[in-house]
Order: C-alpha cells, then structure tokens, then sequence
C-alpha cells in the first residue's frame, strides 16, 4: 500500500482539507494574537460574574464558527463518502493480502507429493499443536488427547469409555460409557463395530465382536444417526464417524475447535491456517495413529 497516494481522490481531498485547516488556522490564532496586543476589552457585560470577575457578552469569532462548520461537514463527508464506508478499510485490506498469500501458498505447493505434505503437516504440528498435544503427539500424560491413538480402534475405546467435550455441535458433551449405561464388557464391541463398518478405518482387531456391536450401537445412533454420520432429520449434530481415522475428520476438528480437559482448543477456521495447511497437519496427526 502506497502511504500518500494523491492519484486517489479521496486522498487527494483529505490532503487539501488538511492543508486549509492548518492555514484556516493559524490565521485566526493570528488575529487572536494581534487583537490581544492591540485591542482593549469593551463591551457589554454579562449579569454572571464570578468572584467579581465579569464576561462580556462577546459574539464567536467567525473564523472559529466557520471552522467548526467545516469541520462538521467534512466529518459528515468522510463518514459518509470517505474511506470508512465507501473506500478505505484496514481489515478489508488485510484480508485481501491474506486471500493473495493464500493463493501464492497454494500455488507454490500444489503439487506436493504425499510425503512432502506430510513434513509440512509436521512442522505446522510443532509450532501449534506440540504444546498441548506433545512433540510426539503423546498428549502429555492426558493433558491433551493423545494422538498416537486417536484415528485409531484404541482411540474408539478410549472415547466410549471417558466420553468426550464435544467439537462445538449441537448434541454438546459426548457422556462416558458407564453414564450412558454401557457396560464396559460391551465397549470393544461398539468399537469393532464403527471401526470396521461405519469409519474410514474399515478394519478391527476383533471381528467377531462386530455383529454384537451393531445391536449396541443403537445406544450411540441416539446422536450420531444410524448410519454414523451425525445427521439427525437432515441436521448435522455431532460428529460424522463416518470420517473418522480419516485426514478430514482431522481437519473438522480443526475448524470447529473442541473442549479440552486443559482448556479449549482454537479452531483454526480464522485465518490462521489455510486449507492446506490444514489438511498437512491433519495427514500428519492422522499418521501417528497408524504409526507412519
């Protein structure tokens, strides 16, 4: 952005009005200067005194009146015409340099092969995710959600078990299994069941607990629909599991933000990340569950 661009009228303008308000007034200063030297007080008096101090009963100045004027209507000019609604707007103008990065970004990195993606996610992982989440993703004793299992059936187990805060939909907070009156036995089963059947994991380690777990899922259809999808009459309500073990399922989470048992996580639907940069950190973290 060019600071003093007189080719733009607005700007133009702004810098005569400028200009004629200094001149404007320093001239009355002048006058106001020259008649304290030379004039006597004269006049009459008001009824108010204070302290037998008197006031005459002295007209405004005309160039204070006039500059006044001005100024009233140049600040109705520039509010109405001038760069606040009309032209000129400082968030405007960074978002337009955000968008033009963003497209540069993607550009420069379009072709990124799988691996390369994966190297980016994982630096974007350790400037903005490593300090709840751990350089390893390991979580930090349960500080956060440990990532080397999340994406995975063990990740499934862990949160039919102790349930989870939710990611900013409208059924909330996700109750443990034990409030939701699952008994524990039952847990691996539901897992075996959405992990094989619903998720983008498509396999278990237990598939013959599957059939089992299909009947118990019902419990869980309650809020994420019976096809695992969230929907409920056509509303998206809690999360899809049908993407979940999935880089997108990731990149959800990422734009929706989510309740943390430390505090809450951002989302990262503001700007702070681009869409690509946001499917490299979820490749990345999707990785660590499946130990690549």
């Amino acid at each position: 952005m060019q600071w003093l661009n007189l080719q733009d009228n607005v700007n133009l303008l702004s810098f005569i009005g400028a200009i004629l308000i200094i001149l404007i007034t320093l001239v009355v200063v002048g006058k106001l200067f020259k008649s304290m030297k030379e004039e006597k007080s004269q006049g009459e008096l008001s009824e108010h005194n204070w302290d037998g101090i008197g006031e005459f009963k002295n007209p405004i100045p005309l160039g204070w009146a006039v500059v006044f004027f001005l100024s009233i209507v140049w600040c109705i000019w520039y509010f109405l015409w001038g760069y606040p609604l009309n032209s000129y707007s400082q968030i405007g103008e960074y978002n337009k340099e955000v968008q033009a990065h963003n497209e540069k970004f993607a550009q420069k990195f379009s072709n990124l092969s799988a691996q390369d993606k994966r190297e980016m996610g994982k630096n974007i992982f350790l400037v903005q995710c490593s300090s709840c989440h751990g350089i390893t993703g390991d979580g930090i004793n349960g500080k956060a959600q440990n990532l080397n299992i999340w994406g995975s059936e063990e990740g499934l187990i862990e949160v039919i078990t102790k349930g989870s805060k939710g990611m900013n939909y409208p059924m909330g907070e996700m109750l443990s299994a034990a409030e939701n009156g699952i008994e524990e036995a039952d847990i691996p089963a539901i897992a075996a069941y959405v992990a094989s059947e619903i998720s983008a994991i498509k396999k278990t380690e237990n598939p013959q607990l599957v059939a089992k777990g299909k009947e118990l899922f019902v419990t869980c259809s309650v809020c994420h629909g019976e096809n695992g999808n969230g929907t409920i009459d056509g509303q998206l309500v809690a999360p899809d599991l049908t993407k979940y073990g999935s880089a997108e399922f990731v990149v959800d989470v990422l734009n929706r933000g989510k309740a943390g048992s430390i505090g809450v996580m951002p989302h990262f639907n503001n700007g702070l990340l681009n869409e690509l940069q946001k499917e490299a950190v979820s490749e990345y973290a999707i990785s660590l569950s499946k130990g690549e």
